[in-house]
């Protein structure tokens, strides 16, 4: 019987830290000998890959620095999981090697036009949930940067979800969809792997050394039974209406005898240059 209870025991205990076990959000998963940039201003690097571990350095927005090893050590900041990189860098002339959590790092980087941009998450807020007012929610905020070497020459943040859709994420350009002063529109996309995940969306506008963010899109499905799904048209690409664009939401739900019901939306946004307004 003492046996038995030990036996018992012991799985109770694995049990448990198994529950407890966590995993990287994908978003930040980076690839072991690819070079990588700092998004958090005054990053600190570390002795150790662990919070208390010795400071060594601190590094600023849009430093390159290289992969080495990623570290079995995770790290849960608010909504975001991020593990342990070691790292090496150059700085002032000279090459260090050191330990970063994962969240301090760009989870998409491009250049264009002279400028780098860079993509990231910044902080977990607490909010009142739309559907339940009586109840917060967690919210992560992302923010674009974009930097002419190490000078922050504009930011605009935004929200996208709980930790549970960070599992994967791209950062992209594209033209200017032929809006007046618009050099070219970035895309932001950031979605979970499962069912009942939200998506999010986000565009920015490139106006010379100012950046204009639109109302972001989400996107959500539940396998055939349910999806709500948001889009930006832009009438200017096919010779349509000039300076403007076109958010159109579809919504699809089945009910208890297999019959969809679907909703249809659309709004228009006017540009002028500078900024957007409801048609």
């Amino acid at each position: 019987m003492k046996t038995f209870f030990t036996a018992l025991f012991l799985l109770t205990v694995h049990f448990v830290f198994a529950q407890e076990e966590m995993y990287a959000d994908g978003i930040f998963n980076f690839d072991q000998n690819k070079p990588q940039k700092i998004f958090t201003a005054g990053a600190r690097i570390r002795q150790a890959p662990e919070v208390n571990a010795q400071i060594l350095d601190s590094l600023q927005p849009n430093q390159q620095v290289l992969i080495l090893k990623k570290e079995e050590k995770v790290l849960k900041l608010g909504e975001r999981v991020a593990s342990w990189y070691k790292i090496s860098y150059d700085k002032n002339g000279r090459n260090s090697e050191g330990y970063i959590w994962g969240g301090n790092l760009c989870t998409g980087y491009l250049s264009k036009n002279g400028y780098d941009f860079l993509l990231g998450l910044t902080k977990t807020i607490s909010q009142k949930d739309p559907q339940f007012s009586a109840e917060t929610i967690q919210q992560n905020i992302a923010a674009v940067k974009m930097m002419e070497g190490n000078t922050l020459i504009d930011e605009v943040s935004f929200e996208t979800g709980s930790g549970e859709s960070l599992s994967y994420g791209t950062f992209t350009v594209e033209s200017n969809h032929k809006l007046k002063n618009v050099e070219f529109t970035l895309k932001a996309a950031i979605s979970g792997e499962a069912c009942g995940i939200p998506g999010y969306d986000q565009y920015i506008l490139c106006t010379g050394k100012k950046l204009v963010a639109l109302p972001q899109l989400m996107g959500v499905g539940d396998a055939d039974v349910y999806y709500h799904h948001e889009e930006f048209v832009f009438p200017n690409d096919k010779g349509g209406i000039p300076n403007a664009f076109i958010f159109k939401m579809e919504e699809m739900e089945k009910d208890e005898k297999d019959r969809e019901k679907k909703k249809k939306a659309s709004k228009t946004y006017l540009w002028d240059g500078t900024v957007y307004r409801l048609k």
